[in-house]
């Protein structure tokens, strides 16, 4: 079931326990951003998450700075690697935040796929609760991703797109105070403007005065619809590829911290959903898709490449 818009927003609620496939179709090709209760998500194991993600972020520097690592990597990215509006082109200032990545366990024994998309996870010694935290959500978030590609494929009629050892990224990002980051450089967000890369994005999020904003062409950016018990999921730029671009991969930002607010500080759970790492993605033809022009794709190039974009040095 659809339940609407949400205070005029463009981005509908739809309740995974009885959803409407043409209204998912119709959603995702206005916006790129649904609103997804019905999940079944126990509420405890996001609350659990985020304060063992709080005891992390709440370390000193140098105790950190042991699990650091760049874009792609599992630990903790410090303040300053990652751009994501690069992604979009040009130069651009790095985004306002901090991020502990964690990714699949499950290797596929060749060392040259391994090492790049199944490395092994890094766990703080001194928060010794984040690794079962996130073990807990994080098997949700793979039950609740694979309902959503289900979904997609329903709401287009046709066969959903499958995995056997997806790739996928979870990252805690913390959003620090305007009192700990100082005034925002010209253009600088906390998440520049950009369209993640994969197939679905699971996002948990705080609301806040520098919270998530989406854009749609009809109406430029508007800060998103919040729903506590619901998840903010948004299509990938591999998922509108298999689409023939029918669907808008959702164009979004978060604002930078706001002078009105000086002490916000917020801690967003992000579950990037892709494919295998050798999925062949063969866009929709006509009348599904959109276009006539666009070429298969193997998954994990198509990635890379979008990765290496918003590396920051």
């Amino acid at each position: 079931m659809v339940r609407g818009h949400r205070g005029g927003s463009v981005i509908a609620t739809v309740d995974l326990r009885d959803p409407d496939p043409a209204a998912v179709d119709a959603g995702l090709q206005e916006a790129g951003f649904l609103l997804v209760t019905g999940h079944g998500v126990d509420p405890g194991l996001r609350a659990d998450l985020r304060a063992a993600a709080r005891r992390f972020f709440a370390l000193p520097g140098t105790t950190k700075q042991a699990y650091a690592v760049r874009v792609g990597g599992r630990g903790w990215l410090p303040p300053g690697v990652e751009a994501n509006a690069g992604v979009e082109g040009g130069e651009h200032p790095p985004d306002l935040k901090e991020s502990f990545a964690i990714g699949p366990e499950t290797p596929t024994g060749d060392a040259s796929v391994d090492d790049v998309w199944f490395p092994p996870n890094v766990w703080p010694a001194e928060v010794p609760a984040l690794e079962a935290a996130a073990a807990r959500y994080l098997a949700e978030m793979t039950r609740v991703s694979g309902e959503l590609l289900d979904l997609c494929g329903a709401a287009l009629g046709v066969d959903p797109l499958t995995t056997s050892i997806p790739t996928w990224t979870f990252n805690i990002n913390r959003y620090p105070p305007l009192t700990e980051v100082g005034e925002p450089a010209p253009g600088q967000f906390r998440i520049g403007p950009h369209t993640d890369f994969g197939t679905v994005t699971v996002l948990d999020r705080e609301p806040g005065a520098g919270g998530l904003q989406v854009h749609t062409d009809a109406r430029g950016w508007e800060d998103a619809p919040y729903d506590p018990d619901a998840f903010t999921v948004n299509v990938g730029d591999l998922l509108a590829h298999w689409t023939g671009m029918r669907w808008r991969s959702g164009r979004h930002r978060v604002l930078p911290p706001q002078a009105g607010t000086p002490h916000e500080e917020l801690i967003s759970l992000v579950f990037f959903f892709e494919l295998d790492h050798d999925a062949l993605v063969t866009p929709l033809a006509p009348p599904i898709g959109r276009r006539t022009d666009l070429e298969p794709v193997v998954s994990a190039p198509f990635l890379q490449e979008r990765l290496d974009a918003i590396s920051v040095g």
